[in-house]
Formats: C-alpha cells, structure tokens, sequence
C-alpha cells in the first residue's frame, strides 16, 4: 500500500520508490555547470606527514577536502540571507520543513527589445490554466523551454542568461508560494546594477522578509516528466550559510479515489 499525502481537500498517494531527483550533481572540473565566475568545484586529498587520503595513492582511507561556490556550483537552495546584511540570517535556520506539494510548469522565454530573454507572468499563468486543478501549492518548480540537455554543464557566465520578470514573483508571492524551484542560474538578470528586484519581490525584503521561502536554481527536469503535480523533498546541507548545495527530489502525486 503506497503511503499517502493530503492537499486542498483531497488525498494524494506517491511511491517512495520512485524519486525524481532534480538537482545537478556537485564534481571536479571545468565541465560541469557554472555561473557568475565561480571557480570550478575542486576535491583535495588531504596530507598529513605521511598520512595520505587517498586508497589509490597507498592511503587506508579516502579523505577529502571540498572547494564549492554554493551560489554558481551546481543545483542550490538560497533564503532572503542572500540579499540581508544580518549573517544569522541562514538557510539552515529558514528551512525547517522539507516536503511540499509542488507543481511543475513549463514555459519558453520571451525575447526582449534589448535583446533579454525573460520568463513572463503571462506565460506562466497560461501553463497553470492549462492544468485540471489550477490550485497553487507551497513550491512551483518552473523549466523553461526549449529544455536543452546542455544545461547540464553549461558555462553561464558572461552570457545574460534567460531571467525571470518580477511581476512572477508578485504573484507567487500572492498566492502563497513559498518555493521556487527553476533551471537558470538566478532569478534576476545576471548584471542588473545590484537591484536584484525578483530576488526582492519574492521575499518581501526588507519591508516584510519571508522568513521561510527558499529559491532553487540551477535545476535539471528531464523532458520525461510530465507538468503536473508533485510531492517535493528539498534536501540541504547543515551550513550555516545563506545558501547551501541542495537536492531537490519530486515524487509524483496521484489521486486518491474517494471512497
């Protein structure tokens, strides 16, 4: 018997056993994904007199050391910390739940005259409509179109990347989202003048910082999952940072028949 979730009034099942994980993987090398100059992630064996951490270099153990730029390495999960001057401000004190009910909506990006390409509100509310139940949950998880595999390992920095349009998220805001989960590398265009006005707008800062809701970039969603509804687990590490590498992770929801 498949365990169970509820959500506005109905009951959803899910399977454990099938998890659709998100995220982009964290590795060593100029391949993988990166953004805003961020040094490529680096794995360092540790060296201690004629200790080695290394098995294939002689040592008994493997024992490593990470360099990671949370906020341009891979799939990451950022609070309002990441525009505050207060350093207690972090993700590991913001995120205290990790499953959410989410829905997953795909949407191109509209050129703009200046030559932008933009996520647009509009664009986003059509997707919604086109879905049997037009409810808004706590996460939205948006993959933008065409959906390129390349993004994978694409080299962002320095090319104005797709961005997202405030009005979006207003209107998250509005309807209570408290996760946003997309696969760009920020929801505000990459040289802006420091006015990061999606990153504002989403969490109400400062005037009424949301003290909860998170921003997810750097998501993969493969063309094989379907727009819809889903169950989220938001995986995070403990750092008291603003940011931390994260693992989002979808399970699909399906209505329970009411009896």
């Amino acid at each position: 018997m498949l365990p169970t979730y509820p959500y506005a009034g109905r009951t959803y099942s899910f399977d454990p056993a099938a998890p659709i994980d998100i995220s982009l993987p964290l590795a060593p090398g100029k391949d993988q994904v990166n953004c805003f100059w961020a040094e490529p992630v680096q794995f360092d064996t540790i060296r201690v007199g004629s200790f080695v951490g290394s098995v294939a270099q002689g040592g008994s153990t493997n024992y490593q050391r990470v360099h990671v730029t949370p906020h341009g390495n891979g799939t990451h999960t950022e609070c309002y910390g990441h525009i505050s001057p207060d350093p207690a401000v972090t993700l590991n004190q913001c995120l205290r739940r990790f499953l959410f009910v989410a829905r997953l909506v795909s949407v191109a990006p509209r050129p703009q005259p200046n030559g932008d390409q933009v996520v647009m509100l509009a664009d986003v509310q059509a997707a919604l409509a086109t879905q049997p139940d037009r409810s808004m949950p706590e996460a939205l998880v948006l993959r933008t179109l065409p959906n390129d595999p390349a993004k994978r390992h694409r080299q962002y920095s320095g090319t104005n990347p797709t961005y997202v349009e405030p009005a979006l998220a207003h209107f998250l805001v509005e309807h209570g989202v408290q996760h946003f989960l997309l696969d760009l590398p920020s929801v505000d265009r990459e040289e802006d003048a420091g006015q990061l006005l999606t990153h504002h707008a989403f969490w109400q800062y400062p005037a009424q910082p949301r003290y909860g809701a998170t921003i997810t970039e750097l998501i993969f969603v493969p063309d094989v999952v379907a727009d819809g509804l889903y169950l989220l687990n938001i995986q995070i590490t403990s750092l008291e940072l603003d940011a931390s590498p994260s693992k989002p992770v979808l399970y699909q929801l399906h209505p329970v028949p009411s009896t």
